[in-house]
């Protein structure tokens, strides 16, 4: 007899809007290959684009934030185990699942630590480089918070785990490192030659916010690019275009913007260089993941990297100043030697990454496995846990269950 998972969705996994839909659609793929019965339920609004995962062990519900009916289908589903996709799920649904669940094993997938790419963002915003980002704030508060509510969270990146036991203090036990599982095995539809590609490429869902200034940074950068290679045009691909996008497509300077595409994979196997000047933002990054599948060069920041591979093995580079995104591009464009060495790069990279994901999945399923067998007593050894739910998060609870009357009370 098949366990239940109910995951708790942010948004519906949209695989081909953002790695992190992929990294969704792994998950439940995972839970389902391990025997469990996923019920994936969120209260966003409908998507078009959203997965359709064909399974007789998957299936979804539409809830809302605030209402006890979440409460009576908790109960009828009666999970083993709970996701909260991201930490906001958690706080909005936790407290009901506790009450209604109170045996469940708890998990939070974090995607990527939202609290480090705001603190990121806010010091980029003044004038700062993202290292000197300030990582104790009311956001890295909730978050971290949410981390240590739940039994286990799944974290995509050993910097990102680094920075939760050193800095934040979250007990390593309760921490499972989980690289994007984004499909890594696609066959390209272009060879890895430098003299059949051609024009630069750029990636990412417009609405998060370190793509859109990535693509603000790319029209900057793109004349003195343009200058260098006049033949050459940037293409640049991404869901949800917004018309402040759009607005910057000029086919004259060569600054294409493409919007949404089908293929991923074609495009990206096609073009010679991938630009990501990325000045904030966290976890890995799925456009660069894809770049390295197809040995298609790449020029990122440090933070684009991250998670990744080191500086010295990427297949292209690494520089966080403007001046040597446009050497590098440039060099990495019309160099067939250099440009062949950053491609042959990628092999080594991609399968030290893809043994990571396998062997992050084993010790995912191994580590839920060992927790359940005795999962009071697991929580017994988390004091912090244990004073956050007897404090802290009565407040969300009493809250949650305020605008719930206030609700009824207005129909």
């Amino acid at each position: 007899m098949t366990s239940n998972v109910l995951i708790i969705g942010a948004v519906w996994p949209e695989s081909n809007s953002s790695a992190a839909g992929q990294n969704m659609a792994a998950l439940i793929r995972h839970f389902i290959a391990n025997d469990y019965t996923v019920h994936f339920a969120t209260a966003a609004a409908e998507s078009e684009h959203a997965d359709h995962i064909e399974s007789e062990h998957y299936t979804t519900h539409s809830i809302t934030l605030n209402d006890s009916q979440f409460d009576v289908l908790a109960g009828q589903i009666n999970p083993a185990i709970v996701v909260f996709d991201r930490f906001m799920t958690e706080e909005q649904f936790s407290s009901r699942v506790r009450q209604q669940c109170p045996d469940a094993l708890l998990i939070l997938n974090t995607e990527d630590l939202h609290s480090l790419r705001y603190a990121r963002h806010e010091a980029v915003k003044q004038g700062k480089p993202a290292s000197q980002a300030c990582l104790n704030n009311t956001f890295s508060q909730r978050e971290i918070a949410a981390i240590l509510r739940c039994d286990l969270s799944l974290v995509i990146s050993q910097p990102e785990w680094k920075l939760l036991t050193e800095f934040y203090q979250v007990p390593a036990k309760q921490l499972v490192i989980s690289p994007l599982q984004q499909t890594l095995d696609a066959t390209p539809s272009a060879s890895a030659d430098f003299a059949t590609r051609s024009h630069f490429i750029s990636i990412g869902n417009f609405r998060h916010a370190p793509n859109w200034d990535a693509v603000l940074q790319l029209k900057q950068l793109w004349p003195a690019i343009k200058s260098a290679v006049p033949e050459a045009q940037l293409h640049i691909y991404g869901a949800y275009p917004p018309k402040k996008a759009t607005q910057l497509h000029n086919p004259k300077s060569g600054f294409l913007v493409k919007g949404w595409v089908d293929d991923v994979n074609r495009v990206m196997a096609s073009a010679r260089v991938c630009l990501a000047p990325l000045r904030f933002g966290a976890g890995i990054k799925g456009k660069l993941l894809t770049a390295i599948l197809h040995a298609t060069p790449s020029v990122t920041t440090a933070i684009g990297a991250e998670g990744i591979a080191a500086h010295q093995d990427w297949p292209g580079a690494v520089c966080d100043d403007t001046s040597s995104i446009v050497e590098q591009a440039v060099s990495l464009y019309t160099n067939p030697q250099r440009w062949q060495q950053a491609s042959d790069r990628a092999e080594p990279v991609l399968t030290q990454f893809k043994r990571l994901q396998t062997d992050a999945v084993k010790a995912l399923f191994d580590t839920i496995s060992h927790v359940r067998q005795d999962l009071p007593g697991f929580r017994r050894s988390l004091f912090l846990q244990s004073l956050l739910w007897h404090h802290s998060l009565r407040a969300s609870q009493f809250m949650s269950q305020w605008i719930e009357a206030k609700n009824a009370h207005k129909q």
